[in-house]
């Protein structure tokens, strides 16, 4: 009883540990938001270009994050621990390269280098952070039920970080009404590529200043909070190596496990199904800003469009935990996911409406939630499946979660990337107040028929998905009677 107590986690100490959290959601969904509609509107990179930083930028992501977990598992124990110097020492090269992602560099050439360049050192920067905290979960305490408490205290934060993100990010930038290029002999005429053209000479890219300013006072005031969330899990999380130490596992190879991993049907399964449907809401997350920007109209709306969303999906988060408890996880899937649908046709089939857009954006935020939950409720099923079919084989839970996070990362680089690229093809015009009706037709397609049809795929490859709830109890109760 005496080492139970001295293992237990007071709530301070999870809080601390929670709080490590919000840096890496509130730094992806203000690039995941706004990073587009910076790069084509305010620094005026050609869309081209712009989606082969988005694209690069995203698959370097992704394989950093095995590349990061390789070495961490060969660093050394230092008096600060393994996994907290990593974490210490990526913090302020993160917010630097944050930051300068965000500014606008006065240089005619290598623009292009300049954004691909600072966007992958900083998704390598954050991986070092993001990587080592996850795994510090294993090294806060010995009692499995402090590190799930811990974690329901982790996962609390990160959503309040995604709300933070567009929050700070939206509200900021919102205050300022970036110009747009218009001219008066044009008007009427904004749907012809000539039209477009002249529009797009009638103004100095100086009157661009007030936008970028606001652009870098919201990375400012979120590298800040990225540093301070550092700050705290430093000060109020101690790494224990006895932790470590007590694995009883021996050592396993990695290329092995991984082989054995990916020979598991129920997990390609539940792989597939999620890709596709994380694909669809990072679409409609990609590409939403200009959509409500150019398409609908709402230029100085959408920043208060995207909060609702979030907040939308923050407050639901509970109501899905109940539901996937009360009629099953696979049930949750085809209700929450789904239900995003008939409002993703309504938004594109409807004339410009604000109330509507409203509606549509709590509604796809319900959605959301369910997408956000659901991955890592689902995946520890598959883990315990995993085990009855190999009870000799140990060690590969780390390889079942970061493959579905590269995986997710890769899709979505390459997601953005052609989404950018298609519009670059419709004739996208840089700052003009209006595009083209082809722009528009392509908007329509990337926030609606594309991600409804990845939905329907999602949700098609979820019928093959062989744990149900019987098969999760059976599972629960073998493992039980196998230990």
């Amino acid at each position: 009883r005496l080492q139970e107590s001295r293992e237990r986690l007071s709530v301070c100490s999870k809080l601390c540990y929670a709080v490590g959290g919000a840096p890496y959601q509130t730094t992806g969904c203000a690039l995941g938001f706004f990073l587009q509609i910076y790069l084509l509107d305010v620094a005026q990179v050609d869309p081209f270009y712009a989606s082969i930083i988005l694209f690069v930028g995203r698959a370097w992501d992704a394989i950093t994050d095995p590349m990061v977990g390789f070495f961490i598992t060969k660093t050394p124990w230092t008096r600060f621990g393994r996994l907290m110097p990593w974490i210490i020492f990526s913090t302020p090269l993160a917010v630097v390269s944050y930051f300068l992602i965000w500014f606008v560099p006065d240089i005619s050439r290598g623009q292009v280098m300049w954004y691909l360049i600072f966007y992958c050192i900083f998704q390598t920067l954050v991986t070092c952070f993001h990587v080592p905290y996850s795994a510090l979960t294993m090294f806060i305490s010995r009692e499995q039920s402090e590190r799930d408490s811990a974690t329901a205290y982790r996962m609390t934060v990160e959503v309040l970080g995604t709300v933070l993100g567009t929050a700070i990010q939206g509200q900021i930038v919102g205050q300022v009404v970036t110009p747009c290029i218009e001219s008066p002999r044009f008007i009427g005429l904004s749907n012809s590529s000539v039209a477009m053209e002249g529009l797009n000479m009638t103004r100095n890219p100086g009157s661009l200043t007030d936008t970028r300013n606001a652009y870098m006072i919201a990375a400012g005031v979120i590298g800040g909070l990225y540093i301070l969330c550092a700050i705290i899990l430093w000060v109020g999380v101690r790494e224990k190596r006895e932790s470590s130490e007590l694995q009883s596992d021996e050592p396993v190879s990695f290329f092995q496990g991984l082989k054995l991993v990916m020979n598991h049907g129920a997990y390609i399964k539940l792989i597939a199904g999620f890709l596709f449907t994380s694909l669809a809401f990072m679409l409609l997350e990609g590409n939403f800003a200009l959509f409500c920007t150019y398409t609908l109209g709402f230029r100085n709306e959408f920043q208060n469009i995207l909060l609702a969303i979030m907040l939308s999906a923050t407050l639901t988060i509970p109501l899905w935990q109940w539901f996937l408890t009360r009629f099953g996880k696979k049930t949750a899937v085809y209700v929450g996911i789904s239900s995003a649908i008939p409002f993703l046709i309504l938004v594109v089939v409807l004339d410009s409406n604000l109330i509507v857009t409203y509606v549509v954006a709590i509604a796809a935020g319900i959605s959301v939630a369910a997408a956000f939950l659901l991955p890592w409720s689902m995946l520890p099923d598959v883990i315990d499946d995993f085990k009855l079919q190999h009870p000799d084989s140990h060690g590969h839970e780390a390889i079942f979660f970061s493959f579905y996070v590269f995986f997710t990362k890769f899709t979505s680089g390459v997601s953005l990337g052609i989404s950018t690229l298609s519009l670059d093809f419709a004739g996208y015009q840089t700052r003009g107040c209006s595009q083209p009706s082809k722009v528009n037709f392509t908007l329509k397609m990337l926030v609606s028929a594309a991600p409804v049809g990845l939905i329907l795929l999602g949700l098609l490859l979820f019928k093959l998905y062989p744990i149900d709830e019987e098969k999760r109890r059976k599972n629960k109760k073998a493992l039980q009677d196998l230990r």
